[in-house]
């Protein structure tokens, strides 16, 4: 079974992104890429929270919504929120209006402010938890040893909406791991991104 498939402009990507030039977008420009920026780390952990139940589309064609809504996921602003700002996300119908994964930014948002006081960065702190071994690709888990270590750390420091699974795919996006399929036109240029990336904290 081939893991990639054919797009309009003849190159084979992975087969998940077809059907939408914002997904073929997010593909080729983002998932996979190295993030070192602690903004960027915190709003990725979140939509993926949001994400949990529903397709990444979802989210994806909401997340100027979701950063309008919260702040730009600026989590030393987010960590002020409070109960009428959960109200008021409630009733945005931008966004997912879920009250637990609402509440649970906001919790997480005071997470992230005690990990950088104790880490120095997120960044640091994620960064820690690459898999010592590339993905090839070829196999692309729902979990790894790696995702469910850190989804146990991050509960043991109180974050919500974590689970291994959901931080697995977090891991993919932000550059931890390289899972763009062999033969995929994106996966040598996020190898070469992840070559020449200074891993925060080592």
């Amino acid at each position: 079974m081939s893991h990639t498939l054919p797009s309009a402009d003849g190159q084979d990507r992975c087969f998940w992104c077809h059907g939408s030039p914002l997904y073929v977008h997010y593909h080729d420009h983002e998932w996979g890429f190295p993030v070192a920026e602690d903004r960027r780390l915190f709003e990725k952990l979140s939509l993926e929270g949001f994400q949990s139940g529903l397709s990444w589309y979802t989210i994806l064609a909401k997340r100027e919504n979701f950063r309008a809504a919260f702040a730009n996921f600026d989590f030393d602003r987010v960590a002020q929120f409070g109960a009428a700002d959960v109200e008021r996300l409630v009733q945005d119908a931008g966004i997912v209006r879920h009250r637990g994964k609402i509440e649970a930014v906001i919790n997480n948002a005071r997470r992230a402010q005690e990990m950088v006081a104790q880490e120095g960065s997120l960044a640091a702190f994620f960064w820690r938890h690459m898999p010592p071994s590339p993905s090839t690709g070829a196999v692309v888990p729902a979990q790894t040893a790696e995702s469910q270590a850190l989804s146990k750390e991050l509960k043991k420091r109180g974050w919500k909406f974590v689970g291994p699974t959901t931080v697995y795919a977090f891991m993919q996006a932000m550059g931890l791991v390289n899972d763009h399929a062999p033969g995929c036109v994106t996966r040598a240029e996020v190898e070469k991104a992840r070559a020449v990336f200074q891993r925060p904290g080592a």
